[in-house]
This record gives C-alpha cells, sequence and structure tokens, in this order.
C-alpha cells in the first residue's frame, strides 16, 4: 500500500497551531482507519485525531509535547515493509507548505483545508492567531513590529515566537509598549520536583490572567430555595430516562438564567472598545472539570430548547468534553458561563468571567437548611449563588435585579 502523511489538523477558524500532547500508538502498531491516533491541544479545545488510513504506524515525526504548524506531517502510516522509527522533529517548528489539495488519504474531517489569501497576507500583513494577539496583550508588545519576522506559515508569529520574545525582553527587533520588572525568584531550600505545565494548564493560565486584566471583577451573592426544581426533577426524572436522557439539577438553572438573560440582555453582551456588542443568540458554556483542567463546552441557541433539550445537549457536550470529542465549534461563541463548584461540596464560588463574556454564575451546593418563613421555622434545600460580573458595563443594582429574576424563575419554577 502506498504511505499515507498524518498531519496536523486545523481544529478551528484563526487556529494555526497545535500541540500533540500524547500518542495513542507507538511505532509498529497496527492501526485502523478513524481510530484515535494521537491527541492535540490548542488555545481552544483538546481532542483526539483519527486515523485517516489503515496501516501500521511507521514513523512518528513530532514528539509528544511539540507544538507544531497546521499542515505539519506528524507521522507516515504504511502497510509494515519500511522499517518503523520513531524521529522527533526538531525543536524547530517544522512546517509543510499550504497546499490547495490535500493527499486523497487524508479524510476532509481531519485534513486542514489551505488557507485562502487574505488582504492582511496579500499586503504583507499576516493576521496573528488569537492567542498571539491574547499574549502580546498581556505583555504590551506591538505584533505590527514583528509581522513577517515568525517561524510560521508565511511569516506569522506563533506562539513560541512571542513567548520567545517575552523572554528576550524585546531584543529581537520588536517593540514592547511597556515594561513590568519580572519578581526576583522565590528561593526554597527544601526538596522539590518541578514538573512542566500541561499545554491545557498553560491555556488557562493565561486565560484567567487575561481576564482579571480585562475585566472590573465584582461578585454578588444570592441564596435559592431549591424546593420546586427539586421536586420537579423527581417528577419529571422517569420520564426522561424512558426518553433516554439523565436529568441533573443543572439544567433547571440553565433554564432560569435563560430568561433572565431575555429581560437583562446586557449581561449577555460583550464590550468591543467603546461599542457594545449585543448578542441575539443566548449561547451558555457550562464548565466541565477534567483531569488537570477545565473546559467549557457551549449549549448553542439555548433559548430554543426546552427543559428536556438542555438536559440532553448538557449530558451530551460533558461527556464528549471528558473523552476528548468536542468538535472546535462547541467551545467558542459562548454569551453566559455557568460553573458549578458544589458538585464539591463548595458553599459558593466567585468564578472568572470568561472573556469577551461579561458575566458567569458560580452554583454552590444544595444544603439543607433552617429558614424563616412567614415567621415559622422551616427546612429547605438552599443553594447560594454568585454571579461575577464585568463593572464597566454591568452596575451593582443591574447585576442584582438579574439574579433577583434568575431566583423568581427557580422558587417558582412550573415547568
Amino acid at each position: 500500500m502506498a504511505e499515507t502523511k498524518v498531519i496536523m489538523p486545523q481544529m478551528g477558524e484563526s487556529i494555526f497551531e497545535g500541540t500533540l500532547t500524547k500518542w495513542l500508538k507507538k511505532p509498529g502498531d497496527k492501526v485502523e482507519r478513524d481510530e484515535a491516533l494521537f491527541e492535540i491541544s490548542t488555545d481552544k479545545v483538546d481532542s483526539e485525531i483519527p486515523s485517516p488510513a489503515a496501516g501500521i504506524l511507521q514513523e512518528v515525526l513530532v514528539k509528544e509535547g511539540q507544538t507544531v504548524q497546521i499542515n505539519t506531517v506528524v507521522a507516515i502510516i504504511g502497510d509494515g515493509s519500511a522499517k518503523t522509527s520513531s524521529k522527533p522533529a526538531p525543536e524547530e517548528k517544522t512546517e509543510a507548505a499550504p497546499s490547495a489539495a490535500q493527499p486523497a488519504s487524508v479524510p476532509p474531517a481531519v485534513a486542514a483545508a489551505a488557507e485562502p489569501p487574505t488582504p492582511e497576507a496579500e499586503s504583507g500583513r499576516v493576521p496573528n492567531s488569537p492567542l498571539v494577539r491574547r499574549i502580546a496583550k498581556e505583555h504590551g508588545i506591538d505584533l505590527d513590529a514583528l509581522a513577517g519576522k515568525g517561524t510560521g506559515i508565511n511569516g506569522r508569529v506563533t506562539k513560541a515566537d512571542i513567548l520567545a520574545f517575552v523572554e528576550s525582553g524585546g531584543e529581537k527587533g520588536g517593540t514592547k509598549k511597556t515594561a513590568t520588572p519580572a519578581p526576583a525568584p522565590i528561593a526554597f531550600t527544601g526538596e522539590v520536583e518541578r514538573v512542566a505545565m500541561t499545554p491545557m494548564r498553560k491555556s488557562i493560565a493565561e486565560h484567567m490572567m487575561a481576564s482579571r486584566r480585562t475585566s472590573a471583577h465584582v461578585t454578588t451573592f444570592f441564596e435559592v430555595d431549591c424546593s420546586r426544581i427539586m421536586k420537579g426533577r423527581e417528577k419529571l426524572k422517569a420520564e426522561f430516562e424512558r426518553a433516554g436522557v439523565h436529568l441533573t439539577i443543572t439544567p433547571f438553572f440553565v433554564q432560569a438564567v435563560v430568561r433572565a438573560l431575555r429581560k437583562f440582555p446586557i449581561v449577555n453582551a460583550s464590550l468591543d472598545g467603546d461599542t457594545i456588542v449585543y448578542k441575539r443568540d443566548i449561547n451558555i458554556g457550562i464548565a466541565v472539570s477534567l483531569d488537570g483542567g477545565l473546559i467549557v463546552p457551549v449549549v448553542r441557541n439555548a433559548a430554543e430548547k426546552n427543559l428536556q433539550g438542555l438536559a440532553h445537549a448538557i449530558n451530551d457536550l460533558g461527556e464528549r468534553a471528558r473523552t476528548k470529542k468536542l468538535l472546535p465549534e462547541e467551545v467558542k461563541d459562548g454569551t453566559f458561563t455557568i460553573t458549578n463548584p458544589g458538585v464539591y461540596g463548595a458553599l459558593t464560588g466567585t468564578p472568572i468571567i470568561n472573556q469577551p463574556q461579561l458575566a458567569i454564575m458560580g452554583m454552590g451546593g444544595i444544603k439543607k437548611r433552617a429558614v424563616v418563613i412567614d415567621d415559622a421555622i422551616a427546612i429547605r434545600p438552599i443553594i447560594v449563588l454568585s454571579l461575577s460580573f464585568d463593572h464597566r458595563l454591568i452596575d451593582g443594582a443591574l447585576a442584582d435585579q438579574f439574579m433577583a429574576e434568575v431566583q423568581q424563575q427557580l422558587e417558582s419554577w412550573q415547568g
């Protein structure tokens, strides 16, 4: 059989590189077409990449942990007649020139289509990825000064380029808009173990620091009586199970948030410079905890789904997030995020806003508490909800009105 080249795919628009985090097969192993071959991590999603052909994994050309450009050949699949070897690519980036046609053996779902020329590229200015732009913004770097000097395709500045420039202190031709002295290293005299951050952990760290620098974070807290939704869940659970849908408590909160966002559209907006961008769609991100990190798949057009539709979408996205089956478009375009630290027993939390959104709601644990109702003490299942919001656009009064609406929707739930 002819040899098949396995390439680094383009996992979504504006993604120009990926980190090969793990090989699921080793040289000499037999692989089937569409069988998971390796895992990659980008600044948007972690995913398993299927084999484009059946055969023997003859050569591994990119080692685990290495970041390469899209269209880079990362492995060779053959019939086993050639000697198998593992030849990690050198530390510098290895690129394949963009081509209008992909090898016939690479399925469209995996093959990265060649990028058409853009006005910026034709004028000599190559657009940079969102991750590179974000790192540049964090460190006050003028990317125009680095245009065309990167190691990526057509001189594109890659993540490795911008990080190297940051470490060099601006000695490679670019200019920093601001200069912040690096803190002195903290000396520790005891025994230590040094472990490199995973690509996912690095991405999370970059997102969190960028958000803290961007938004004026404020958090408000609300207690909510969950009696009605707990009874509703018990009533509907069997019916949903017959339809193949496991009903948790989360869809009730998503439904309440959607209804509140309709009344307070500013909470569903974002800020672009001095312009407020109101989103017509309501796309709810649901934070999912993974081994060593976090990912936020998005329930699109949540306002168009009933409770069963929300439950199905949340279950499906959560399961595929944990098994690394998410598609790039399923982790983008969120307009509001919900996270649930209460699943681990937390009373509540003060989550960091998921940029470029304006707010994120945290769900605490539902606990039975003694409460006063009509001057009598009663036992009720209570949750403490938190809303972290961007005070640049959302005032405290509006944030509290929004949460009061969420509270009212939950406490008076009727289906």
